[in-house]
C-alpha cells in the first residue's frame, strides 16, 4: 500500500523545461492566472492530459463498451463547468488548459469582481475571507463546479463582509469606471 506520509507526485515537469517558447508560455499562463508556481500548472496539466487520454482510449472502443464510461466522463467535466451541456466526447479533446484554469476558485473569485487582482484573490482566499455557501474554502486551486459558481461570497465572519470596508470601497470604484456610487 506504501507509506501515507509519502505522497506521490500529482504533476509530470515538462520534457524540455528550458524551451524558450515553452518557458514564454508558462511565464505567461502563472501571470494571467496568478498562479504561486509552475507546479501548480503542471498540476492542472496533468489533470488535462488524464482527461484527454481518457476520451481518447474512449474513442478506440466499441460503441457498447463505451456508452456508460463516456457519460461519466462527460458528467464530470460538465458538472465542473469545464464543457458545455451540449458537449460530446470529441469536444474532450479540443480543450486547452485555459479552460481549467478558469473553472478555479481564485479566477471565479476575481471574475465575480470580489477582489482587484488576481494576486489579491489569491490572498482573501487563503486567509480565510472567501466562502462558498456557508464553507470557508482555504485553496486557490479548488476546481468550482457549476452548481456552486453562484454561492460564492465574503464569508459572514470576516470584516470584508461589511459594503463600508475601504478594500471593497476601492474594488467597486474600480468596476465601475471611477466614481463610486451611493
Amino acid at each position: 500500500m506504501g507509506d501515507p506520509k509519502k505522497q506521490k507526485k500529482k504533476y509530470e515537469a515538462p520534457r524540455f523545461p528550458w524551451r524558450s517558447d515553452v518557458l514564454e508560455s508558462e511565464l505567461r499562463l502563472l501571470g494571467e492566472y496568478g498562479l504561486r508556481n509552475k507546479r501548480e500548472l503542471w498540476r492542472h496539466r496533468a489533470m488535462l492530459s488524464k482527461f484527454r487520454g481518457m476520451a481518447r482510449s474512449l474513442l478506440s472502443m466499441s460503441t457498447s463498451e463505451r456508452a456508460k464510461l463516456e457519460s461519466q466522463l462527460l458528467g464530470r467535466l460538465k458538472r465542473l463547468g469545464i464543457l458545455t451541456e451540449d458537449a460530446v466526447l470529441d469536444n474532450v479533446l479540443d480543450l486547452g488548459i485555459e479552460s481549467i484554469l478558469e473553472r478555479r476558485l481564485q479566477t471565479i473569485v476575481f471574475r465575480q469582481g470580489l477582489a482587484k487582482t488576481m494576486y489579491q484573490s489569491r490572498q482573501l482566499i487563503t486567509h480565510g475571507h472567501i466562502a462558498i455557501g456557508n464553507r470557508k474554502v482555504f485553496s486557490p486551486s479548488y476546481l468550482v463546479p457549476r452548481k456552486e459558481e453562484d454561492k460564492i461570497t465574503y464569508t459572514p465572519t470576516s470584516p470584508l463582509n461589511n459594503p463600508e470596508h475601504p478594500l471593497r470601497a476601492s474594488i467597486e470604484i474600480e468596476v465601475t469606471g471611477g466614481e463610486r456610487s451611493e
